[in-house]
Formats: C-alpha cells, structure tokens, sequence
C-alpha cells in the first residue's frame, strides 16, 4: 500500500497560509482543521494552515512526512442513528518545528493572507515562563512568548497596519484562554521594550477572543489499526479517530461572524456574547469526569473510558462523582445539568471509539486544579464537608504521579518539573510526608490544601489503603471510614 502524501492522492491544490495553528496533536487535527477543512470545500474559505509544534520533541515532522494530509474517522450517534464519515483532511499546508528551525516559524508573520491564529497547547501551555527573558532568546519555550515575538515581526513588517492584526482563538481548556493569553503577550512586549506602539497595535488592530471546545478525539487507533487501514487506499501514519459529536463557542460579535462563514456549514458552533455558562457545564462535567476516572480507573486496570464507565465499580463512582458531587455544585438548574451529565455518559459509551485513559494523562496536575478542584473546594464550601469520591480521585492522582503500580509503569506524563515535585516527594515513602508535601504545593493548586481541615489526614488514609487494598476495596473501605477521619 502506498504512503498517504500529495502526489498518490492528486491533492495538490496548495492555499494561501491564513491560519497558524500552534499545537499538532489529535484534538486540533480533529477539531480545529476538520473545521477549517469543511469551510474550505462547503464555504470556499480558501484557508491554508501553518501548524507550529509547540513543545521541543513534539511530532511534527511526522505530519509533514506525509505532506500534512491525514484521515479522520467520526464515528457515533448522529441524529439517533449510527454513522460512520472518513474524511481527508488536506487544509494544512506546512509544519514547523521552531525548535529546529526558528526563522521559518518567524517567516510567517510576513504572510499577506494570514488572518488567524489558533492554539491547543494544553492548560498548561497559556503560562509565562520567566526563560524567555528577551526577544533574542529564540526559539522562545513558550507558547506566548513564539505569538509575541511573531505579532511583533508583524507589526515591524507591515509598519503597524492596523488591517494587518490577527484573529486569536486559543483553544486550551482554561477560563478565559484568550484574555490569559493576551495578558502574558502584553507582559513580554512591556519586559521586551518592543515600545508603545507595539503594545497599541496589539491592543487596538488583533482581536483576542476566549473559547471553549467540545470533542472527544481519541486520536490514532492503535489497537484497531488494521481495521482502520482496510478502509483506506492509502498508508496513514498519523490517521485520527473522534466522535462525532462537536461543540465551539466562541466569544465574539458581528465582526467575528463576517470573518468566517460558519453559518455555511452545518456543525455546533456557536458565537456568543458570554459563554461562561456553556464552559462551567462542560468543564466540571465531562472534562471533570474525564480527569477524575483517568488515575483512579488506571490504578483499578481499566485501559479506556468505556471500560471506566461499563465497569459496576468504577462506573458507579464516576456516575457518583459527578451526579451527587459535581452538579449541586453548579449554578445551572439540577434539571438542566443532569440532562447535559446523562448526554455525556452516554458519548463515553460510544461503542465506536476506544478513548485510550493514558490519551488524557498528560498534564493531569493542571487539568485536576481546572477541572476538579473547583468542584472539590465548592462542595467544601457549601456542604461543610468533603466530597468522598473527588477526595479520594485526588489521592489517586497523588499515587498514579508515583509512576508505577504494581510492578507496571503507569503513562504520567507532564512537565519535568512537575514529575521531579512528584519523584523527590515519594523517594521518601512516607505517605504523611507526600500528602503535606504535595497538598500545600501552591503552583500545583493556587492554595495550600493542606490548610483545608481534614483534608490532609483523609487523602493520607486513601493512600494508604489504596496501597494496602487496592482501589476498590481501598475505596470502600475509605469511604466506610470517611466519616470517622
């Protein structure tokens, strides 16, 4: 079977670069360019992608191997009946690894076609990061440091044309992801000296706009591969698999709306005013289940969220986490909410996709403060009490960090520095000390939880017993003694 690449397809149309994408992973490549891609062929969008490989070892090269065409599989319940699409995804036209190639990466604030940028570099990709100290500190670690060192090439090039600034839409799972971003990029123009009109022209002439995304993509099918390849002419390295099902809310107006013909296609993309409801409900709900099973239904020996949920044990408890501790902390109506909670587990269920648990591992720290935390601290509050089972998904999360059980490396994967925090905490086996330790790690948590009264001694006696028992009678058996701790 040939390779996947341009010249076996007869692809060969190139588009003008309107769109830099940073992040090459699974969920842009079937969110983000699925999008792009159907404006293309139904709105004749006309727009070709960059796509910037955030981190150093990323993946990049493995998209341009294939002259960055790939395959994705939706696969679900589409208006109650089960549907299968395979679409060629040919809308991103180069990557580029700035770590290898930095000028490239600069090259392309030069481009007159481009208008937008669009990102997923994970919760923990919107951050400052104090190494990126001048503008010739190139390549930049940052994710916002590479936007502001390309904006100002930009303004440079094009002398501060204010019909020359970008449409930011930063997809990363963080409360008000656009206005974050902006912020950091402010901060480097001002530690820069890049000069007032800079910080003008980024203020008045490119447009921020905060977002939240909906998909579940699982990414490459390893364990059905074969399957996958039969139903293709051609080898596909790098082929993606996602449900069907798809949200975008984006904040913006009119201007927004005239900019890309979204009501051309017909997908769940909403602009709106505010879309904090929609991002509270999403948030604590699906993404906080997704990261309160992945530790505690790894530990247990699930490999996939189906598993996770069809399992009588760690179902009941995620169906508990979320049902009996999660939702009465929102504001949105118990009606409303349950509904949306109800929807969401029957997508975990979706018999055509095996959404690998180690495919939401990464940045598990980051994603627990977003997406569980506040759910955790919020029942606190209100309650005057701890939630059972968020409690004791944290524990697991303190011992999945220990990176291996029972004789098995578990899949962490995070940022060094993170995973040096965990590594120095547990070199001491003494459970007491890694609860202390971990619990008042402020850049972890934003607080000290180890303030919280009882929190400390219950996640130490989860841990315990989690070693001790295992996760499910260590569970009950946490859960009978809760009360008394």
């Amino acid at each position: 079977m040939q390779v996947l690449n341009r010249k076996n397809t007869g692809i060969t149309k190139r588009l003008p670069i309107k769109v830099i994408q940073y992040g090459e992973g699974n969920f842009l490549r079937g969110f983000a360019d699925y999008i792009i891609d159907k404006l293309n062929k139904e709105a004749d969008f006309n727009a070709g992608v960059a796509v910037i490989q955030p981190r150093a070892g990323g993946k990049v090269q493995r998209l341009v191997d294939q002259d960055c065409l790939y395959n994705l599989f939706l696969k679900g319940i589409k208006n109650g009946k089960e549907t299968e699409e395979i679409h060629t995804i040919s809308c991103i036209q180069q990557g580029i690894d700035p770590y290898v190639n930095y000028e490239a990466h600069q090259a392309l604030a030069e481009e007159e076609s481009l208008q937008f940028v669009i990102s997923n570099t994970t919760e923990a990709g919107i951050a400052y990061n104090a190494e990126d100290a001048m503008l010739e500190d190139a390549p930049h670690t940052s994710f916002p440091a590479k936007v502001t060192a390309l904006l100002y090439r930009r303004f440079q090039y094009f002398k501060g044309a204010a019909d020359k600034g970008l449409t930011i839409i930063p997809c990363e799972l963080i409360n008000q992801n656009a206005d974050t971003l902006k912020k950091i990029i402010l901060q480097y123009a001002a530690q820069w000296e890049l000069g007032a009109e800079f910080t003008t022209w980024v203020e008045q002439h490119n447009s921020f706009h905060n977002t939240l995304v909906d998909r579940i993509v699982p990414g490459y099918p390893k364990d059905d591969i074969e399957a996958y390849q039969k139903q293709l002419d051609f080898k596909d390295n790098i082929l993606v698999s996602a449900e069907v099902y798809l949200l975008w809310v984006i904040e913006g107006d009119e201007k927004l709306k005239a900019k890309i013909p979204l009501e051309k296609i017909d997908e769940n993309i909403l602009i709106v005013k505010d879309l904090q409801p929609y991002r509270t409900l999403k948030v604590r709900i699906l993404n906080g289940a997704h990261t309160t099973m992945v530790p505690f239904s790894l530990l247990y020996g699930n490999t996939t969220v189906k598993e996770s949920v069809d399992n009588a044990f760690t179902g009941k408890f995620i169906k508990e986490a979320v049902f009996n501790e999660i939702i009465p902390t929102l504001d949105m109506s118990k009606e409303e909410s349950n509904a949306f909670a109800e929807a969401v587990f029957d997508r975990f269920r979706n018999p055509f996709i095996k959404h690998q648990l180690s495919s939401i591992a990464l940045n598990s720290i980051s994603k627990f403060k977003v997406r569980v935390l506040p759910s955790l601290l919020a029942f606190h509050q209100k309650y005057n009490r701890l939630p059972i089972n968020l409690t004791f998904a944290l524990a697991c999360l303190i011992r999945f960090y220990k990176g291996s059980w029972r004789g098995e490396d578990l899949p962490v994967d995070d940022d060094p520095a993170v995973i040096a925090i965990f590594e120095e905490a547990w070199s001491t086996e003494n459970t007491s000390t890694v609860a202390k330790n971990i619990l008042k790690n402020r850049e972890f948590w934003g607080e000290n939880l180890a303030k919280i009264p009882d929190f400390q001694a219950n996640i130490v006696n989860a841990l315990e017993l989690i070693e001790e028992e295992g996760v499910e009678m260590g569970y009950k058996k946490f859960a009978a003694q809760f009360e008394q701790v």
